[in-house]
């Protein structure tokens, strides 16, 4: 590759494949940064809620993370294609870390909410821009190398952050939740920092839409608001709600129309005209919100519905975890030797379709079927994850690579948000006499039979998703890949 080669010029020499790796390393540390944090607070929150003195807040702290970091997300994007990937990295990274701290050093509970907001706007750069420099430094055939290293980020922050949290609170004190990202995010920097000096450079003179971002971030925002307090802290006709949902439909309009207006609009036309973008953007969309929902909503079932314990449920979700690196790994993997490598994703969503209609329709499966038809369902979910980032990336010049990954990266937490709420309402529908929401519901007491009636139609709801999902992938072109990354001539950045 010519970009291993020394400069002649006097410039810092060119990265070699071991700077690469530890970039790359440093890339996967900061995304988990970003992955575990949306976890690890869930399994503390009745310790930070008891401690604090205010329960009636504490929702706060996961939906202002939630709403900083999707809306900070596209931004991040665009602000990197005009001013460079590493210097918008090193500021999330910087972002996150002194939200941390605010955190753990929070008095109450609004600070600690609004602290949580300081860390979302870092978070919300993390992962894709570590997606992006990847990107910039190797050709799409080597990018597929390290999806399964992704993938397992994401595993990882599901299955250790509930637990790391629970121990945290439980054994030492919650505010460990948040010092533990100190010595994790100086990792990062130090990784990348230096190093980061001599990778490629894409970035181009751009011009900041503001109104744009300013209507994307209120659209997403009052969105999100709604999805999180609909069906839970106000009924889904209640006048908050409602109004909400009317101002971000307005705003919504009003951003199709400033990107229809604008000059040079948030998110380039020729980037959402692209067949290619969105077909994969909103396929791995329905598929990372069916396994969010998946994910969260599980447990409720197997011990509300099946009757076990948090343990037994606890150890039976991993097939649903893993199955989702097996996935991601597979597809990565053939993508390199396949040309039509859109059936990749299109038979694990076969697979992981066939798995969910078995379990809505099939009574009185066993344990041992039960894992596998897990694990079939998250392998197929995870095998649309790098075909459609790959894509996306392979569709984009250089220099929009930031805002095409963003905006992929910001479709799936809506995705996700969307299938949780649709999830949630369908669940909170079992407990009808149950104020509060899925906080108060005691599910160990709950109406066995219509939890399971809930759960159905959740499971339909899963299969619309899934199928969603494929009617998207199998509209997806198989473009080749480019051979592009490091080793295309770039200036270093100083």
């Amino acid at each position: 590759m010519n970009s291993l080669a020394s400069s002649d010029n006097g410039a810092p020499p060119a990265l070699r494949p071991s700077d690469i790796k530890g970039i790359i390393t440093g890339l996967l540390l900061a995304m988990l940064l970003a992955a575990i944090d949306q976890t690890i607070v869930a399994t503390a929150m009745p310790t930070i809620g008891r401690d604090l003195g205010d329960s009636e807040h504490l929702p706060w702290i996961v939906t202002a993370y939630l709403l900083a970091a999707t809306a900070a997300a596209p931004l991040y994007g665009k602000l990197a294609d005009i001013h460079g990937r590493r210097i918008m990295l090193l500021w999330s990274i910087g972002l996150f870390v002194a939200g941390s701290v605010a955190c753990a050093l929070a008095p109450g509970m609004i600070s600690l909410a609004l602290a949580r907001g300081l860390q979302g706007l870092g978070g919300g750069g993390l992962i894709s821009l570590s997606q992006t420099i990847i990107a910039d430094m190797v050709s799409p055939r080597e990018r597929l190398r390290y999806q399964a290293a992704i993938a397992s980020v994401f595993v990882t922050s599901s299955v250790a952050g509930p637990v790391l949290g629970g121990f945290f609170a439980e054994h030492l004190h919650w505010s460990m939740i948040f010092w533990i990202n100190l010595p994790l995010g100086l990792a990062a920097y130090l990784m990348t920092n230096e190093k980061l000096k001599r990778a490629p450079r894409h970035e181009r003179p751009h011009a900041l839409d503001i109104l744009g971002a300013a209507l994307l971030t209120g659209a997403t925002t009052s969105l999100l608001l709604v999805l999180s307090w609909g069906g839970q802290r106000y009924a889904w006709a209640s006048t908050p709600v409602l109004a909400l949902s009317a101002v971000s439909a307005l705003l919504w309009v009003g951003f199709a129309v400033r990107l229809s207006l604008a000059d040079e609009p948030l998110v380039p036309l020729n980037v959402l005209k692209d067949r290619v973008v969105r077909a994969a953007t909103l396929g791995a969309a329905f598929a990372m919100g069916g396994f969010i929902g998946l994910t969260i909503y599980m447990p409720i079932y197997l011990e509300g519905v099946r009757g076990m314990t948090a343990s037994q449920s606890g150890l039976a979700l991993i097939p649903l975890m893993i199955g989702t690196v097996a996935g991601a790994t597979m597809s990565a993997r053939l993508m390199l030797r396949i040309r039509r490598y859109r059936l990749l994703p299109l038979g694990g969503l076969a697979a992981a379709l066939a798995a969910m209609t078995t379990l809505t329709f099939v009574p009185d499966i066993d344990l041992l079927t039960l894992e596998i038809l897990f694990f079939a369902i998250s392998f197929g979910l995870g095998a649309v994850l790098p075909v459609a980032t790959i894509a996306v990336q392979n569709a984009v010049e250089l220099h929009e690579m930031g805002t095409a990954t963003a905006l992929a990266n910001a479709s799936r937490q809506l995705g996700g948000a969307i299938v949780v709420a649709v999830f949630g309402a369908l669940v909170i529908s079992a407990f009808s006499d149950t104020a509060g929401g899925l906080d108060r519901l005691d599910v160990a007491h709950a109406d066995r039979a219509a939890l399971a009636a809930a759960f159905h139609h959740v499971f339909i709801a899963a299969i619309c998703v899934l199928a969603a999902a494929f009617l998207c992938m199998a509209v997806l072109e198989d473009r080749p890949m480019k051979e592009r990354g490091a080793s295309v001539n770039a200036a270093p950045e100083e």
